[in-house]
């Protein structure tokens, strides 16, 4: 109650502010999004649940935009993750703490049965990681504000990285529901999504927009450690367009660590467009796995606490080819996709997985619409990805190896 209370007192005072001038404008905006899903794999069976985010994750956001002449804007976004079955600021997938076997059986890491107690304590911490804005972060979605230029716009704060913006534009399902390109390569993650402390330049002329985008890493000693930098150009036109995006993370001792490269691709078909994407996931070395040997070291030795370390940061490196295909065609008030996802793993533990299938939404309205959602999820080798939908992530099935289904019904209002 104090948050809605903080939020409406919040939006007042803009507009108190933006209604003395003429040239304000303040705009309170958000999705609603909840339904009903069923998802099988998982230990003890199918799971039906009502959940928050089907086809788009719940939200609330304040947008403000003043002109200051002379083709200068000051602009700000403000957006929170609202779990709308529960109220609740973030979420576990439905496998809770469980990591996929190949990172979570010492036989898989390749240490001897001894030490599986040491491996499970291991990964039970990391797995209580895993999760949708656990610290319960308010203005989780987006925060940032800027200054908009006749040469360009700056960006400081919370943002989206460029190479998922490439990534959301050329899915067919642009980022909606189970059936999204990331569902099949997201433990662990292949796209950073967001990021804090970030500058961004964005620029748009004609047909194309391109952004440049930093983050910086913030501690103390190391300007390399957690550093951020990535890029994006995408060219649109009414037949057809194309992006290209590039995101570089640095992990918390500065070693280069997630590297995202996606390259998308749309055209108009008929009532529609077919649109696919292709993207190289590389992590040679994986972040928050350097204090591992530091922990564990009071425990079973200094020896093997490093053993353990280096098994784990191998198990976590990524070297893996994602791709999506799919048509979207919208007939009145009926928009049909189907789509095909596949992340190759090209790494020796082989977790392949691909996921096919179909949604439909029904516009009741410009601002409201009903959503089903039908997927496969096919996991291949020591592949055991379970579907999420568009506000949350999936999980793992029960072991390596075992395919899931989902289905879901839901309604989404847009305000």
């Amino acid at each position: 109650m104090k948050r809605i209370l903080t939020l409406s007192l919040l939006a007042a005072a803009c507009s108190a502010a933006f209604a003395q001038t003429s040239t304000g404008s303040l705009t309170v905006y958000g999705i609603v999004d909840a339904g009903v899903q069923r998802v099988s794999g998982y230990n003890g069976g199918a799971v039906t649940s009502l959940v928050s985010g089907i086809m788009e994750g719940s939200r609330l956001g304040v947008r403000g935009n003043e002109d200051l002449g002379g083709g200068y804007r000051a602009v700000f976004t403000l957006e929170n993750r609202t779990e709308l079955d529960t109220g609740a600021l973030s979420n576990r997938a439905i496998s809770g703490t469980q990591l996929p076997d190949r990172v979570s059986q010492a036989a898989l890491l390749g240490l001897p049965s001894a030490l599986q107690p040491v491996v499970t304590s291991v990964a039970g911490s990391i797995g209580s990681t895993i999760g949708v804005n656990l610290p319960g972060n308010y203005w989780d979605r987006q925060i940032f504000v800027g200054l908009v230029t006749p040469v360009g716009a700056l960006l400081a704060g919370r943002q989206y990285t460029p190479a998922y913006i490439v990534s959301a534009t050329f899915d067919p399902l642009g980022t909606q529901s189970s059936l999204s390109a990331g569902q099949v390569a997201s433990i662990p993650t292949s796209i950073d999504i967001r990021l804090s402390n970030t500058l961004q330049y964005r620029v748009e002329a004609g047909g194309v927009s391109a952004a440049l985008m930093m983050a910086f890493g913030e501690t103390a000693g190391n300007n390399k450690a957690s550093r951020f930098i990535g890029g994006s150009a995408i060219y649109k036109n009414n037949a057809f367009s194309v992006g290209l995006g590039y995101n570089k993370r640095n992990n918390e001792v500065g070693d280069t660590s997630l590297e995202s490269t996606v390259l998308g691709a749309s055209v108009n078909v008929g009532p529609g467009k077919v649109t696919g994407l292709y993207a190289k996931i590389k992590d040679d070395h994986p972040t928050g796995l350097s204090t591992l040997t530091a922990t564990l070291t009071p425990a079973v030795g200094a020896a093997t606490a490093g053993v353990v370390q280096n098994a784990f940061i191998n198990a976590f490196k990524q070297d893996g080819d994602l791709m999506s295909i799919g048509y979207v065609a919208t007939l009145g008030p009926n928009t049909v996709y189907v789509a095909y996802n596949s992340f190759n793993d090209k790494r020796p533990n082989n977790a392949d997985t691909t996921s096919y299938g179909a949604a439909y939404s029904y516009a009741l309205s410009k601002r409201t619409d009903l959503n089903v959602v039908l997927t496969h999820f096919n996991n291949k080798g020591l592949g055991q990805a379970a579907p999420g939908q568009a506000g949350f992530l999936g999980g793992v099935t029960k072991s390596a190896g075992v395919d899931s289904n989902s289905f879901a019904f839901g309604i989404r209002h847009r305000f």
